[in-house]
């Protein structure tokens, strides 16, 4: 990430604060090559191989105390202070805290939310060890409403290198229209994608071993199987689910391909098609700022049940953003297995796939997926929407 993006989040960390009535923020790693934490590279950008702390406060400070060989090289202008140490960390952090005497120190832990969660139970362990009879480990606070805000809220730049990714995506699926024969295997198809990603100097949004997800037919399991033996055949439907990555940000599509004529296209794929396409449409027109994300995915699961559809057994949608599944909030039902992302509530700049389906008897699934970026009054798509199954003849 370049610093001029890391120093634009770390002030926008800093405005979030003020805005959530929390004092300071307090990102604490150790070696990060094996152990990331996920908000690092918000705000920084490159990995450190001793304990480090990052401090972010509400008027605006941002200040690193860190290992005097990863304080040197530090991008410079992106703390307004950064106090090197040599042999310990436990002396210059406090003193830090002490300076700053803050009534909340929010951390990276959160119950729902992965990429609020990098910081260990040792490293919190440690940290109570360090600041020991100080009082502040009573003052530690979830930073989750912190970074959910944090990760959700794309500055233009941000969207823009989507933008970027989603474009790249959508080339190699107009590629893909010229490649595609019947007899192919999904494993020969998904080759020809991964040699154009790497034509193009981009990587897969997801695990490579299933980005792209290819589907044949009707008899792969629908989810994230990789690519098989399984070959295209006439009159049947391709399914892809694939997005790249490109300058450190993510796409997520999926498109439906269909060998045969438009004449030829059965009916009960054609409606499951239009069905699909609708509960994006109706989901797209409601989206914006102020909805909850269960409000959101209602629209579209009754837009398909509505049809005599089951409902699809995922969540609506998620945000995109430097992963494939970035943010906090979801578009997701009230289930037990999104916790409380389905109550976050939509905010402008957040991007969100929406990505429902519908199934068939014999053709397999019907699965469209569009990336959106929400808007002051609405939403606007990054992707251009499928509007009709792409038609190998």
């Amino acid at each position: 990430m370049s610093q001029g993006l890391a120093a634009l989040k770390s002030q926008q960390a800093c405005e979030i604060l003020k805005e959530l009535d929390v004092d300071c923020w307090l990102v604490w790693v150790r070696e990060t090559m094996q152990m990331r934490d996920p908000s690092l590279e918000l705000v920084l950008g490159t990995d450190v191989i001793a304990q480090t702390a990052l401090l972010f406060t509400r008027e605006g400070e941002r200040i690193a105390v860190a290992q005097e060989h990863d304080a040197a090289g530090f991008p410079s202008g992106l703390f307004d202070r950064t106090i090197p140490y040599r042999t310990g960390i436990a002396e210059p952090l406090r003193r830090e805290l002490s300076r700053l005497d803050p009534a909340q120190i929010a951390l990276n832990y959160s119950v729902d939310n992965d990429a609020a969660d990098g910081l260990s139970v040792g490293m919190l362990e440690l940290l109570r060890q360090i600041l020991d009879r100080t009082g502040y480990p009573n003052r530690f606070v979830s930073a989750g409403p912190l970074v959910e805000r944090l990760r959700g809220r794309k500055l233009p730049e941000e969207v823009d290198r989507i933008r970027t990714a989603v474009s790249i995506t959508e080339r190699i699926f107009a590629d893909l229209r010229v490649f595609l024969r019947v007899g192919q295997t999904e494993q020969e198809i998904a080759e020809y994608v991964r040699a154009r990603m790497h034509e193009l100097n981009v990587s897969p949004s997801w695990d490579p071993s299933y980005c792209p997800a290819v589907d044949a037919g009707p008899d792969k399991e629908f989810g994230h199987a990789g690519p098989t033996g399984l070959r295209t055949r006439a009159g049947q439907l391709l399914h892809f689910d694939f997005g790249v990555k490109a300058d450190g940000f993510c796409a997520d599509l999926q498109r439906m391909f269909f060998f045969g004529r438009r004449s030829e296209i059965p009916a009960e794929v054609q409606r499951a098609f239009d069905t699909v396409r609708g509960a994006i449409d109706a989901a797209s027109a409601f989206l914006r700022p102020g909805r909850t994300g269960h409000e959101v995915d209602a629209v579209a699961r009754a837009h398909i049940t509505a049809a005599g559809y089951e409902e699809y057994a995922h969540g609506l949608g998620h945000q995109i953003g430097r992963f494939a599944h970035d943010g906090g909030m979801r578009l997701a039902p009230t289930w037990e297995l999104f916790g409380r992302r389905p109550f976050g509530v939509v905010e402008q700049g957040n991007v969100f796939t929406i990505e429902p389906n519908a199934g068939t008897s014999s053709y397999g699934r019907v699965s469209l997926e569009e990336d959106v970026l929400v808007t002051p009054d609405g939403c606007r798509f990054l992707s251009t929407p499928q509007r009709e199954l792409i038609c190998l003849e």
